[in-house]
C-alpha cells in the first residue's frame, strides 16, 4: 500500500468572479520511507500541493489517501488530528516560538497531543541530543544560529513520531554549508529512522540531493525522476 496517493487532484481558487485553477489533475503515489523533492518555479502549484499533502487544505476535486484512508474532504478537526499524529512540518523561517526555549518548543506539540509533561520532556531531550543540540536545550531561538534553529524545528517535527515530514524550503534561509548539514540530517532520519521525507523546493541543488524529484509546472506534473 502507498503511504500517500493522490488521484486526479485539482484545486481551484476564486478571484472575484474568476476561477483560478492552481492544480490540474495531480496523480502521485509516494511509498513509505521515500526521500523525495517536489520542485517547480514560483506559480507552479507546489505550495498548494504541499498544503493538500499536509492536510492544511483539501482538494476541490479528486481524492487524497493517507495509508489507504481517504482524507480528501474531512472536517478541519479530523484533518488537525491527522496532522498532529502523522505529519511533521519544517518551514523556511523555522516558526519557533521566541519566548520558549529549544526544549519547550519541542515539548509543545507533545503536550497538545496529551502527553504528560514528564513524557514530553524525556522525548524532547532525547531528540535534541540526537541532533547535536543536547547542550543548547535551555537556549531561546534568538540565542541560536539559523542552522541550530532549523535543527530544533526538525526535532519539533519529530516530536509526535510522525511517519511523514514535509519540509518547505528548509534550507532557504541558511548558507550553503549549513544547508548541507540540514540535508544530511534529513538523509540520516530517512535511512536510520525510516521517516518519509518530502522536501518542497525551487532549488535544484537541494532537489538533486534526494532520491526522487517530482517537477510541477502550471499545476501539472511534468517529470517524475528517480535517482536510486
Amino acid at each position: 500500500m502507498d503511504l500517500l496517493k493522490t488521484i486526479d487532484v485539482t484545486k481551484i481558487y476564486l478571484n472575484g468572479p474568476q476561477e483560478v485553477k492552481v492544480l490540474k489533475g495531480i496523480n502521485l503515489s509516494i511509498a513509505k520511507k521515500e526521500f523525495m523533492a517536489i520542485t517547480g518555479k514560483s506559480g507552479s502549484g507546489k505550495t498548494t500541493f504541499m498544503n493538500i499533502l499536509g492536510c492544511l487544505d483539501t482538494p476541490t476535486s479528486g481524492k487524497y489517501f493517507i495509508e489507504g484512508e481517504n482524507v480528501s474532504h474531512m472536517s478541519s478537526d479530523q484533518l488537525a488530528h491527522i496532522r498532529n499524529k502523522r505529519i511533521g512540518f519544517v518551514f523556511q523561517r523555522f516558526n519557533l516560538l521566541q519566548n520558549m526555549t529549544a526544549l519547550e518548543n519541542v515539548e509543545l506539540p507533545q503536550l497538545y497531543a496529551k502527553k504528560t509533561e514528564k513524557e514530553a520532556r524525556k522525548r524532547s531531550i532525547k531528540l535534541l541530543d540526537r541532533i547535536g543540540l543536547g547542550n543548547r536545550i535551555n537556549h531561546f531561538p534568538t540565542e541560536l544560529s539559523g542552522g541550530e534553529q532549523q535543527r530544533v524545528a526538525i526535532a519539533r517535527a519529530l516530536a509526535n513520531k510522525p511517519s511523514i515530514i514535509l519540509a518547505d524550503e528548509p534550507t532557504g534561509n541558511l548558507d550553503s554549508a549549513t544547508g548541507e548539514i540540514i540535508l544530511n540530517l534529513f538523509k540520516t532520519l530517512n535511512r536510520e529512522a525510516g521517516v518519509t521525507i518530502i522536501i518542497i523546493t525551487h532549488d535544484q541543488h537541494v532537489a538533486q540531493e534526494t532520491d526522487r524529484v517530482v517537477t510541477l509546472k502550471d499545476g501539472r506534473i511534468i517529470e517524475d525522476k528517480l535517482f536510486s
